[in-house]
């Protein structure tokens, strides 16, 4: 690790563009124990590839991944080929993947993880299949995490219909039995992700790096910006969603925080996937739940997505 923190992390993905930013993030920034997949962004198979191909790129050899769920608990499968193309990383010129998944499945994976591992926490970047179904075969998982740290969904307007974010949509069943779950919950919605907007002036910082990594990921970031320009008819600027759930963890001093009651709305198709954050103040409002990040220091985060690609990039350099 080249990272200045040690906190072990779990990183559940749906590579996905700023989800490879978030497995580089977790390798410079914390103790990357192991990854797994689900179906979110694209099929599980392109997700698992594309966790590789980033861990490859890193140099990142000895992180475990495991493939989990293929489809969400109850209802059909939905991929996000608008924002990431059909492979889910499309933009760069992925290399030849050497490296090989393991055969645990993923939700034996992060149980044998939160066994093992003191103070682990769980960062859910994708839909929760995996979390939920870990959650299911072993309740006490709620307890033994340090937390679960989610990117997903908004108080404000959504990104997949007029109040939902695509995570929490892809799979709200699983989202609503997570939240109930009683697990230190940290959400990083929309409201706050897109504090944390990618530039062109971002990007250029990116690839003036240099190095085969920060290529690699201005590629992404390019690809990613034009997507979000030509789907919402915005800027040429993408939010990273994804490494603000990893910094949630590893730099919670860039973010302030409010105590909120959330759930997850699952009967009715028209509001598929809202998370119905209880904003109201005094008595009335609900139980909290879920520590809502609210703000982010984005240049301290820029500054931070910058280390770890460098210093990403140094590890893969050594080990090449």
């Amino acid at each position: 690790m080249s990272g200045a923190a040690s906190q072990p992390i779990w990183l559940d993905c749906d590579p996905g563009h700023d989800d490879a930013f978030a497995i580089m993030t977790a390798l410079h920034r914390a103790d990357l124990v192991g990854v797994s997949v689900v179906s979110g962004n694209a099929p599980v198979h392109l997700c698992e590839r594309n966790a590789l191909a980033t861990l490859q790129l890193a140099g990142a050899h000895d992180v475990p991944v495991h493939r989990g769920a293929d489809g969400p608990l109850v209802r059909e499968a939905r991929y996000a080929p608008h924002i990431h193309g059909e492979s889910g990383l499309d933009g760069p010129e992925l290399p030849d993947v050497t490296l090989e998944p393991r055969p645990q499945n993923a939700v034996d994976a992060i149980l044998d993880a939160s066994q093992r591992v003191p103070d682990l926490w769980l960062v859910a970047v994708g839909p929760l299949t995996n979390v939920a179904l870990a959650l299911r075969h072993d309740p006490g998982l709620a307890e033994r995490l340090a937390g679960i740290s989610i990117m997903g969904g908004n108080w404000g307007p959504g990104n997949v219909s007029p109040v939902a974010e695509f995570n929490i949509w892809a799979d709200p069943d699983a989202a609503a039995e997570v939240f109930r779950s009683g697990a230190n919950l940290v959400l990083a919605g929309l409201d706050l992700t897109h504090q944390f907007m990618i530039d062109d002036a971002r990007r250029g910082a990116v690839r003036a790096l240099g190095t085969r990594l920060a290529t690699f990921g201005a590629d992404l970031l390019d690809f990613f910006s034009h997507a979000y320009a030509r789907t919402f008819g915005v800027p040429a600027e993408g939010p990273l969603h994804d490494p603000c759930a990893v910094l949630a963890v590893t730099d919670p001093q860039l973010f302030t925080t409010s105590r909120r009651h959330v759930e997850v709305e699952t009967a009715s198709e028209l509001t598929r996937g809202m998370t119905v954050v209880d904003r109201r103040a005094g008595h009335a409002r609900a139980e909290p739940n879920v520590t809502v990040l609210e703000t982010i220091d984005d240049e301290a985060a820029f500054d931070l997505l910058l280390g770890a690609l460098e210093g990403t990039a140094s590890t893969m350099e050594a080990t090449a």
